[in-house]
């Protein structure tokens, strides 16, 4: 069992940055790939980034390539989505996810996910 707690969400100004966290629970956190999923109002939940289980392999949304980064620190179970030149169809509501895979590519696909976080507000606003 896997247990994924986000935070670092907020409010922030278009062209803002903000960085979420997800704290994972459980000693086999090194050996998981790790995802950021979101979902708007009205909208269904859409992948944002994977990371594998290394670090070395990373997979973005097109519509985030080159504004956020994944990355973690497996020494603190902590994977982190740093995310800059925020706009406002970034408003979602962000969510963690993982399944027992080594593989950033597996954890792609929301279909595919075993553990979600609760998630974490992201409002871009002026």
């Amino acid at each position: 069992q896997v247990h994924l707690v986000e935070s670092g969400g907020g409010l922030v100004q278009p062209g803002g940055s903000l960085r979420l966290s997800c704290a994972a629970s459980g000693r086999t956190f090194g050996n998981y790939a790790m995802a950021w999923f979101r979902q708007a109002p009205g909208k269904e939940r859409e992948f944002v980034a994977a990371i594998s289980w290394s670090g070395t392999s990373t997979v973005y949304a097109d519509s985030v390539k080159g504004r956020f980064t994944i990355s973690r620190d497996n020494t603190k179970n902590t994977v982190y989505l740093q995310m800059n030149s925020l706009k406002p169809e970034d408003t979602a509501v962000y969510y963690c996810a993982t399944r027992r895979t080594t593989q950033a590519v597996d954890v792609a696909l929301r279909s595919r996910i075993d553990y979600w976080g609760q998630g974490t507000q992201v409002t871009v606003s002026s």
